[in-house]
């Protein structure tokens, strides 16, 4: 795994997002790795009004 320097924030480095009915899903920031490089581009991501990813 990478170093902690680059561990996701997002899910703290397991990979997994869990929304409020305990439903598990890939990372959308790390894309499912735990971390993220440095040099990594950002996107915008399309949420409804609830904040759910628009796929």
């Amino acid at each position: 795994m990478g170093s902690q320097k680059h561990a996701c924030k997002a899910c703290d480095g397991t990979g997994l997002l869990m929304d409020d009915e305990q439903w598990h899903y890939t990372c959308t920031v790390c894309h499912g790795d735990g971390f993220v490089a440095a040099v990594e581009k950002t996107e915008k991501l399309q949420v409804d009004e609830n904040h759910r990813v628009i796929d």
